[in-house]
Parts: C-alpha cells; sequence; structure tokens
C-alpha cells in the first residue's frame, strides 16, 4: 500500500462495511472505522495481496467527518491531477510512437495508469458502489490491454531492432519532469491533510523517479548507440503499470 491507486482499490473492497478511512502511507498502516468483526474486514483485503495483517481493533464513538471547504478544495485539485496525467499520457504515447521509444511508450502508460482509477472513481461520485466496481474494471481492463500491447511492441523491437532517438526520450521525459513537479506543488499545500492528498504527493514523487529513469535511458542510448536501455526502462515500467491493473481487476463487490 503505497500509492493512491491502491488506497482507492481498498476505499473501494470496504466502501460497504467502514465509515472511514485514516491512511499513513509511509508507514504503510491504515485505521478505519467499521462495522462488523475486524477479521471480516482483514479478509476482504487478502485478495488485494497488499499483505494486510491486523494490528489492533478497539470500540470507539462515531468516525471523524472532513469539513465540506477542504473536500472540495481537495477534490478540484484531483481534478487538475487527473488532467495533467491524462494530457501527459497523449504526449508520450504520441511521442514514443514518433521516437520509436519503448521507455517513452511505458511512461505514458504509467501516467495512463495514475489518472485511470481516479478518473474511474470522480465518474462514480453519486453512482454507488455498483458504479465505482464497474468503472474501476473498466479502467483494470484498459490499463491491462495497453501494458500487453506494450510488451508485444517491446518484443518487436527486441528481435527486429528499433532506433530509439536518445534526445527525443530526454526532452519529451523533461516535460513529463515538469508535470509531475507541477502535480507535486498542486498538491503540496494538501500533503499533510486528507490521505488521498498525501497519497497522491507520494505517488507523484515516485513518478519522478520512472521520468529520469527514461531521461537516464536516452542518454545511454546516445552514448552507447544500442537500444537496449530504452528496451529495459520500458520493460520495467510495463511490469509495474500491469501489476496494478491486475490488482484492480481482483477486487470484488461485496
Amino acid at each position: 500500500m503505497d500509492c493512491p491507486s491502491e488506497e482507492r482499490l481498498i476505499r473501494m473492497q470496504l466502501a460497504d462495511c467502514a465509515s472511514h478511512f485514516d491512511f499513513d502511507l509511509p508507514a504503510r498502516r491504515l485505521a478505519l472505522w467499521h462495522s462488523g468483526p475486524a477479521e471480516a474486514v482483514l479478509d476482504r483485503l487478502a485478495p488485494l495481496g497488499f499483505g494486510a495483517r491486523l494490528l489492533a481493533s478497539e470500540a470507539v464513538g462515531a468516525a471523524p467527518t472532513a469539513g465540506a471547504a477542504a473536500q472540495h478544495a481537495e477534490g478540484r485539485t484531483l481534478v487538475w491531477l487527473l488532467a495533467i496525467n491524462a494530457l501527459m499520457f497523449l504526449v508520450e504515447g504520441l511521442a514514443g510512437w514518433w521516437a520509436e521509444s519503448s521507455g517513452l511508450l511505458a511512461d505514458g502508460l504509467d501516467m495512463f495508469a495514475d489518472a485511470a482509477v481516479y478518473g474511474a472513481a470522480l465518474w462514480a461520485v453519486g453512482r454507488g458502489v455498483g458504479a465505482q466496481f464497474g468503472a474501476a474494471r473498466l479502467a483494470g481492463w484498459l490499463q491491462a490491454l495497453l501494458a500487453a500491447g506494450l510488451f508485444v511492441q517491446v518484443a518487436w523491437r527486441a528481435v527486429h531492432g528499433a532506433e530509439p532517438l536518445g534526445a527525443a526520450m530526454m526532452a519529451v521525459s523533461v516535460v513529463a519532469l515538469a508535470a509531475n513537479l507541477a502535480c507535486l506543488l498542486l498538491i503540496g499545500r494538501h500533503r499533510h491533510g486528507g490521505a488521498h492528498m498525501r497519497a497522491s504527493y507520494i505517488f507523484s514523487a515516485n513518478d519522478v523517479l520512472a521520468n529520469l529513469g527514461v531521461i537516464i535511458a536516452g542518454a545511454l542510448v546516445l552514448w552507447t548507440g544500442s537500444q537496449w536501455p530504452d528496451i529495459v526502462i520500458g520493460t520495467v515500467i510495463g511490469v509495474v503499470v500491469l501489476l496494478g491493473a491486475l490488482k484492480i481487476l481482483r477486487l470484488q463487490p461485496g
């Protein structure tokens, strides 16, 4: 449990039995207010494969609530994050196709993965748990399909060869890096507030590492004249995205 996508999966999995969540992503801990036995909640989390275990359980009063103004501000910020990630998915996807770069295509797919779960969540607001699961599963299948397409493309280029443009890889990844830094600035004011905001801050910071990986791969392509740095970074990012899609598809309503 170390990113907002995984946080959203947990929220959806427990939507009908928990009323409040308090995530501590750095410590990988979650406090929640729920009905029914704690062991039943733990059983609901097991299919997600996050290694959940019960630390403590006690009877408490009503769950705390966040202010409407704070929720509105956080929701507005999440819409901006969704828009930035969706735009960069298109930019990096097109640039990766033009530059023959698996790394750029994979990084664009990673941007899509960030946007997909949030897009599904925002669309399903007010439509009930069933709609949330349906939207998330659609996003998960699309994410898995794109990842499979990426692996086919990587395998084809590994066998038949390609000439990725190292300079283009570096230039576009610098733009993607700027986009992720903009996300960090947007959510910086919320990173000590709502759990979604704290998680988004951590996840955007992790995305910076993927951007740096593609930049380094681009530099190695320029230096060595080999396509393999691009293929390696593309495969690594693709595997991470596919694992995220499988976690979404393991969700079970009710």
